[in-house]
């Protein structure tokens, strides 16, 4: 999936928010891509923009491809006939997502029902197969409750089985790990590295725990304030951050043997309003290295580092971007 110069704002009677500020990405296949911010930076506006479910007070424009075909500007029926076959999308909380009066197995059999085809027999089966492939226990018995009478790691596995339900090209997991424990957690995170050895699938997991990113991901993409910010493999970006609001972001993340040592380091400042992106960098009013240029022009999103030539470029839309210290701790503010 490749998505080029998207820019998505919402408009009122009184004002115009720009939520997505012109973002460039690509997904390849079997590839985990993070996307990396604070809450309100356009993390979960950019995948419902991808897959057609943003209002019909959003204006979006740009290019969003997938395998060769534009979604942007296309018909409802035509986003529907992608919607769960070709492209999927793990919601932020199951609980709302999942109709509460209708049975597991016939959420999940009515996606294969309308791509497939499959009777209500067959589609049944193959919700107990996916109930099974999601690591959910007493698959045959489940498939018959309702999401009230399981956990929050279970519905979220449903919710899973649902978005891969027609082995989809792309599957997009918005926070699929938010207000699980640590030990659901891990568990949600082997059922996609196992979806994306077993069918190959692309996945661009959004999210703001720095841990799971480690833990999951290829590569990184930053954004603050509708915009990218950075974007590297994800080994580079936590060894070598370029941006300063990536470095702020590393900063305050706690490492073993560090509590009660020293106070965690905070980003000064306040998250810009969307009603106007600037051209110049969203982010100099927060940052101890921004000048006179920070304020009088936009950062292009350029080459960060040396190109080998042998994989992900690592970029970074800054003037001033940190020195390629070892760590970000090392890194001079």
């Amino acid at each position: 999936m490749s998505v080029r110069d998207l820019a998505v704002s919402f408009r009122s009677d009184t004002r115009t928010v720009h939520a997505v500020d012109h973002v460039s990405y690509e997904v390849a296949p079997g590839e985990v891509l993070a996307v990396v911010g604070e809450s309100g930076c356009g993390k979960s506006v950019t995948s419902m923009a991808v897959m057609g479910l943003l209002p019909p007070s959003a204006s979006v424009t740009g290019s969003i491809r997938l395998a060769g075909r534009e979604l942007v500007g296309a018909p409802e029926k035509e986003l529907q006939r992608h919607r769960g076959k070709d492209m999927a999308m793990i919601f932020q909380e199951p609980m709302t997502s999942l109709n509460p009066v209708l049975t597991i197995g016939r959420q999940i059999g009515e996606v294969v029902r309308r791509h497939q085809g499959l009777s209500k027999k067959d589609a049944r089966a193959r919700a107990v197969e996916l109930l099974d492939l999601v690591g959910i226990p007493a698959p045959r018995q489940r498939v018959d409750e309702y999401p009230h009478q399981l956990s929050g790691g279970m519905r979220q596995r449903v919710m899973i089985a649902v978005a891969v339900a027609c082995d989809p090209a792309v599957l997009i997991a918005d926070e699929p790990t938010t207000a699980l424990d640590v030990t659901v957690q891990a568990g949600i995170l082997e059922v996609l590295r196992s979806l994306r050895e077993r069918l190959g699938t692309a996945i661009v997991l959004i999210t703001h725990d720095l841990g799971v990113v480690a833990d999951a991901a290829d590569r990184v993409m930053v954004m603050y304030a509708g915009r990218a910010v950075e974007e590297a493999p994800v080994d580079e970006l936590f060894a070598r951050p370029r941006h300063p609001y990536t470095h702020g972001l590393l900063g305050a993340v706690l490492r073993p043997g560090g509590e009660g040592k020293r106070r965690l380091p905070e980003i000064p400042g306040l998250v810009p309003g969307l009603d106007v992106q600037p051209d110049a960098c969203t982010f100099a009013p927060r940052c101890p290295r921004a000048d006179d240029t920070c304020t009088a022009a936009r950062p292009g999103f350029t080459p960060a580092g040396p190109d080998t030539g042998t994989g992900p470029v690592h970029r970074a839309a800054c003037w001033h971007p940190h020195p390629t210290a070892t760590t970000a701790e090392e890194a001079p503010a």
